[in-house]
């Protein structure tokens, strides 16, 4: 059954009102790229990991050292939750929070979910020394980074769109989503 041009539309009008959320392994750009897309969209930028901070007093790195990784991801799940009882909006998600099968639904169902990713010797320049980033802390970084991502790919790859970012620059990935964003809302309809 073709839709019609109507459907089409209405369908169209729907996923421009929704979130867009980015997904990816830590250090593929969602934050810059998510605060820059936000301004262009004229949305509200939302960085998960910036509202647990807040609702914590805590940093990402000091929750996890103190209450551990299992606590975070409680927090991590009510945070988006909430998160996502708003629309219109432009969210940066933490690396991990596709590891929860709750999440991954209610993100693909509520936002335009919008995959990042990086090749290995883009993702290990950019983490820096790891002073940040918990789950990679102690030595062996490159190959800390694989076997996470072997055990994320299957749920990663379950973003509506993924873009990688190696050899881009911020404003360049911005710009192609935002000329996924334009793409012809009625395709094959006249005006």
């Amino acid at each position: 059954m073709q839709r019609s041009c109507r459907d089409v539309t209405n369908a169209w009008s729907e996923t421009l009102q929704k979130n867009i959320a980015l997904i990816g392994f830590m250090a593929v750009g969602k934050s810059a790229i998510g605060r820059t897309l936000a301004k262009k969209l004229r949305r509200r930028f939302v960085d998960l990991d910036r509202v647990i901070e807040r609702a914590e007093g805590s940093k990402v790195r000091e929750i996890f050292e103190h209450k551990g990784e299992a606590y975070f991801r409680q927090l991590e799940k009510q945070a988006l939750a909430d998160v996502l009882e708003e629309n219109n909006q432009v969210i940066a998600t933490g690396g991990g929070v596709i590891l929860d099968d709750q999440n991954l639904q209610i993100l693909r169902e509520k936002a335009l979910l919008i995959g990042l990713s990086a090749e290995m010797d883009v993702l290990l320049a950019r983490a820096g020394d790891a002073t940040k980033r918990p789950l990679l802390q102690g030595s062996n970084r490159r190959e800390k980074i694989e076997i996470l991502l072997r055990q994320r790919a299957a749920r990663y790859a379950q973003a509506h769109v993924t873009i990688d970012t190696s050899n881009l620059t911020v404003d360049q990935v911005v710009k192609k989503i935002m000329g996924m964003l334009e793409v012809r809302k009625t395709v094959g309809c006249k005006p």
